[in-house]
């Protein structure tokens, strides 16, 4: 497998704060994000927790074993997302699969794809839904899979469709997948518990008010401070979590997937009419729309949610596909 060439043009340099790379630096990185990515995950529940436990019962030492039965209910959480997290992923997405029988003509292309990338057959998925988008999942190549919607399947020509897919494999080979899936399930883990805490702070007032009979008042208003603060930063730090799954990544699948097709305009081409659609996709939520090619979450977008988009702008990437053409 050789490197994938740089998403720049030939003809000039790459735009502002884009830098080059290659899919062995890639893969290498996403390796050590990955251990990262769950070991601050495992550390962010039981702060979490640790907080929880101290609002709750008002006490260093019941808040510091609260805090270790969370970090190893973090541990199980990560490990069993690291094993199962393709198979949650489908599911929250409503995803089917779909034998060969069914879809023939989608098997064909990404079977013949992969030939030509040197990667085994994913299971294939299908997410019965308008609007088109497509992804791809699994920790590594040998249990990857890719999720298209009907949606796409009907408004994409085949040399469109052979450029998303080829993106979507490129995200497989590239390992990018692992640390999406990993980033999907754990963020979403970590906005759940938010919400627990949350519902705590109104269900919690019969403690709360034998604490102030005991004369510690003043201690329950700073941990009550501590917990909102705790309540409003935790998903405020899984959605800069989920930024580790960085724009970089988008544009070397789409030079990858260019090298992979010969023929740049095709995802170019498919790109554009994705954009145009302005249907949202049902199915998607905030923790898995860094897993789609192209936003999902159409109708919602904001200058705020722009600092954390996940993905580049599409023009940009259609215009580094289209300086590719004829270099390919």
């Amino acid at each position: 497998m050789s490197a994938s060439p740089s998403p720049a043009s030939p003809n000039g340099p790459a735009p502002t704060g884009v830098a080059s790379l290659n899919i062995y630096d890639a893969i290498a990185a996403n390796r050590r994000r990955t251990n990262l990515l769950i070991a601050s995950f495992v550390l962010l529940v039981a702060a979490v927790t640790g907080v929880l436990g101290l609002y709750v019962e008002g006490d260093v030492i019941v808040s510091g074993i609260v805090a270790g039965v969370g970090a190893a209910i973090a541990v199980f959480i990560a490990l069993l997302v690291y094993r199962k997290g393709s198979d949650m992923v489908m599911a929250i997405s409503h995803a089917r699969e779909v034998s060969r029988s069914e879809q023939p003509e989608l098997h064909r292309v990404i079977e013949n794809l992969c030939i030509g990338a040197g990667l085994p057959m994913p299971k294939v998925y299908v997410i019965d839904d308008t609007a088109p988008n497509a992804f791809a999942t699994g920790r590594d190549p040998q249990h990857a899979a890719v999720a298209i919607t009907t949606g796409l399947l009907d408004k994409l020509d085949r040399l469109e469709l052979e450029g998303v897919m080829a993106h979507e494999l490129s995200h497989i080979r590239n390992l990018d997948t692992r640390i999406m899936v990993v980033t999907a399930v754990l963020v979403g883990f970590i906005v759940l518990l938010s919400d627990v805490m949350l519902r705590s702070l109104w269900f919690g007032g019969a403690r709360r008010g034998r604490s102030r009979e005991k004369g510690g008042g003043g201690g329950q208003a700073i941990i009550l401070v501590l917990v909102l603060i705790t309540v409003v930063l935790a998903p405020l730090l899984a959605r800069v979590i989920r930024l580790s799954i960085s724009r970089q990544r988008e544009y070397l699948a789409d030079a990858s997937a260019a090298l992979l097709t010969r023929y740049p305009e095709g995802l170019a081409s498919a790109l554009e009419k994705l954009e145009a659609d302005t249907e949202p996709l049902e199915a998607a939520n905030k923790a898995t729309e860094h897993l789609y090619i192209v936003n999902p979450l159409k109708g919602h977008e904001s200058a705020l949610n722009g600092l954390f988009n996940t993905h580049p702008p599409i023009y940009e990437r259609v215009a580094r596909l289209r300086a590719m053409s004829g270099r390919v």
